[in-house]
């Protein structure tokens, strides 16, 4: 996998959210790109399970979300694995993060992402080779 950007869970839930208008602009500018250029936006499965929990929660169909989820399924997705854990808490040691960010960050790389687009993490900060992107600010 050779992606350039990741996306974080909370770039796709503001592509359905209709209360925040200004950032599903930002969020469906970037899920367009992910659709048009094949292969350069990478997610992970814990971004499709997450997306998927909380389309419900917010009362999207059970039915509608799975199709969501599997819409997404197209592009490149990084999956869970033990591997990836252990990265993962490599990531979360040396960075100090939370296990749910660095499992993010351990996903992205694993991508080949340069850029992790996220509204979770220090806008700016160069975790190694992977900067985060806050495309809000």
């Amino acid at each position: 996998m050779n992606a350039s950007k990741f996306l974080d869970t909370n770039i796709l839930l503001y592509a359905y959210d209709l209360d925040a208008p200004a950032k599903r602009a930002t969020a469906l500018r970037l899920v367009e790109l992910g659709w048009t250029a094949p292969g350069d936006t990478a997610i992970s499965v814990q971004v499709l399970q997450e997306l998927h929990v909380n389309l419900v929660k917010r009362g999207v169909s059970l039915t509608e979300a799975t199709r969501t989820v599997r819409d997404f399924a197209g592009w490149p997705v990084v999956d869970n694995t033990l591997e990836l854990l252990e990265l993962a808490l490599e990531e979360q040691a040396r960075w100090e993060i939370s296990l749910w960010d660095s499992l993010i960050l351990a996903a992205a790389r694993a991508s080949g992402a340069s850029e992790l687009i996220t509204e979770d993490l220090s806008h700016g900060q160069n975790y190694g080779g992977v900067k985060v992107v806050n495309p809000f600010l």
